[in-house]
């Protein structure tokens, strides 16, 4: 059963979790939705797979995050820090599970922003990424794409016509004109983190992963498709061997032949055998 809670007020701007609670002492996944930090909500998650995750025995708290650019950077990076520490602190009043017991997982950005959790002060048991990336300073970036020029080109009229003033963790679809913009430009860096890789390079290295890698990193499972045309599998491969390189318990998993998002097609047999890991993981790190 589902309960919607307000885990963050501020301003005009009430940021909501679903918790999806299954029980005294159970371990915590603490989900994040995808959308290039500027659209998506965590609606997104999948029914299929939240009951797959909740009857494998693990509560469940799906979160939102306000996104860019209408909010800053640093302080979408603090929506996760302030979400993990109200599961940790405020949410057992009113859930009895096992705090000392939580993962993160996301999906794409979502991905991006819990391999980031891995570089906080407080770092979650284990950590899951859905094609998410680890190098924000990466070309694939920072130079336009290829895959996007394809599409029709978005000018930055149209890419700020659906985005306003007011902070908002309602990512509709049709604020993905912006997306499109920022890669057919090779500007998402600027657009989203308001600092240039040029001039800000120090700064922005601090919310790069893989840049910060120490030895007590958490336990990482990647899962990416070797033909993702949105986030390139490398991004994966390269976070993996960066933690294998350090001794850091890590395991890539690549869906062969499968491009973005992959995991929302649940019944394919390649999506629930890569669940069957995703589960195995979590019960390894957080079920001893």
């Amino acid at each position: 059963m589902k309960e919607t809670r307000i885990y963050k007020q501020i301003d005009n701007c009430s940021i909501s979790a679903d918790i999806y609670y299954q029980g005294t002492d159970t371990p915590v996944i603490l989900y994040i939705h995808s959308g290039a930090l500027i659209f998506g909500t965590r609606e997104w998650l999948p029914t299929a797979q939240i009951e797959y995750l909740t009857n494998a025995g693990f509560s469940l708290i799906n979160i939102d995050y306000r996104l860019a650019p209408e909010t800053k950077f640093e302080i979408i990076i603090e929506d996760i820090r302030d979400a993990i520490e109200w599961v940790r602190t405020k949410a057992i009043e009113w859930y009895d599970f096992d705090i000392d017991n939580i993962a993160v997982m996301g999906s794409s950005a979502g991905g991006y922003l819990s391999l980031l959790t891995g570089t906080m002060d407080y770092k979650p048991k284990a950590i899951i990424s859905f094609y998410g990336y680890g190098d924000i300073l990466g070309t694939w970036y920072t130079e336009p794409s290829e895959y996007y020029c394809k599409k029709p080109m978005i000018s930055r009229s149209k890419a700020i016509e659906n985005i306003g003033f007011e902070e908002t963790t309602d990512g509709k679809w049709d604020r993905i004109d912006f997306y499109y913009y920022c890669r057919q430009q090779g500007v998402w860096v600027q657009e989203v983190t308001k600092m240039d890789p040029n001039y800000d390079l120090n700064k922005l290295m601090q919310y790069n992963p893989i840049n910060n890698i120490s030895n007590d990193y958490p336990p990482t499972l990647f899962l990416h498709g070797d033909q993702d045309t949105d986030v390139p599998y490398e991004q994966s491969v390269k976070m993996y061997e960066k933690l294998k390189g350090i001794g850091i318990e890590t395991k890539l998993i690549t869906i062969e032949g499968a491009d973005h998002v992959f995991d929302h097609d649940f019944e394919d047999p390649k999506v629930q055998g890569a669940f069957i890991e995703v589960v195995d993981f979590l019960k390894t790190h957080l079920c001893k």
